[in-house]
């Protein structure tokens, strides 16, 4: 996934004006304005870094944002290390009111990112050894999608599609509300055709008979089995024979991925890897 830095930089100044207001009045009411002062951010529980590259980003936009000085950040963990309870990721040294008003963006970034890319790698080393790809999907935070799928891929999962915009996925509403699968894969076409895009197609299918009306019809590049057993998925596998790749879909967790990635298919499609990971705990204390 490319990732646009403007982007992030609006994002987390989107996020500082929904912080902060009209002014971090703890701050201002407590701390003396040219105080300087140091913090380092803490591990507080076992897991894969994520998001240090954006916490740079955030110390960063929040001093221009509020025309500070900005902060000396020492690095000392990268994205995609693993960490355990105690570890130093950074430290910040500067203005204090500046390391406060950055601190609460930071973590709540931080934590999110660290553990979903925790929790993808625990579930891609699950699969390790098998020729199949762990894929995330649309089911993410809303104004937030950008950070979790940069986490995905940080610990070791593969980024699907960002949005609507870059792939054409023909799901069940689509293929009815067209009107079947056959002209669903043909409007599709020839709306490619028409508009000069070059964007796969994926077509949803419930069952294998669906699955053999897609092979009739062709003109697609990745099959996706919903839903399917874990016989059916095997039997999908054999009748596509490697002719469109393909994606197994629906209730993918930590019990059941091990067995779909068994049947044979290109990739495994999990909302689990954003909508079910816990945040990891981690600090940023003064000292």
């Amino acid at each position: 996934m490319e990732t646009d830095p403007h982007q992030i930089r609006d994002l987390i100044r989107l996020a500082l004006l929904e912080d902060i207001g009209d002014g971090d009045h703890s701050s201002l009411s407590s701390v003396p304005a040219d105080a300087t002062k140091r913090a380092h951010l803490l591990v507080k529980q076992d897991g894969i870094l994520a998001g240090v590259e954006v916490a740079l980003i955030i110390f960063e936009e929040t001093a221009l944002f509020y025309n500070d000085p900005a902060l000396k950040i020492e690095v000392l963990l990268r994205d995609g290390a693993a960490v355990k309870r105690g570890d130093v990721v950074l430290t910040a040294e500067g203005n204090a009111r500046l390391i406060l008003k950055s601190e609460r963006l930071v973590l709540n970034i931080m934590q999110r990112m660290s553990g979903i890319a925790t929790y993808a790698n625990q579930m891609t080393d699950l699969i390790s050894d098998l020729p199949v790809k762990l894929l995330d999907t649309r089911k993410t935070t809303p104004n937030f999608r950008v950070f979790e799928k940069m986490a995905v891929k940080i610990g070791g999962a593969v980024n699907h599609r960002m949005g609507l915009y870059d792939m054409i996925m023909l799901k069940d509403n689509h293929v009815d509300y067209a009107g079947g699968i056959e002209k669903a894969i043909n409007s599709a076409n020839a709306y490619l055709k028409e508009t000069g895009k070059k964007l796969k197609i994926e077509i949803e299918t419930r069952n294998l008979e669906e699955v053999k009306e897609v092979l009739r019809v062709g003109n697609v590049d990745i099959i996706m089995l919903d839903n399917f057993s874990i016989e059916g998925l095997r039997e999908a596998v054999k009748v596509i024979g490697g002719r469109y790749e393909t994606e197994a879909s629906g209730n993918i967790t930590e019990k059941t991925l091990r067995a779909v990635a068994e049947t044979g298919v290109d990739g495994i499609s999990s909302g689990a890897l954003t909508h079910q990971a816990r945040s990891l705990d981690l600090s940023l204390k003064a000292f």
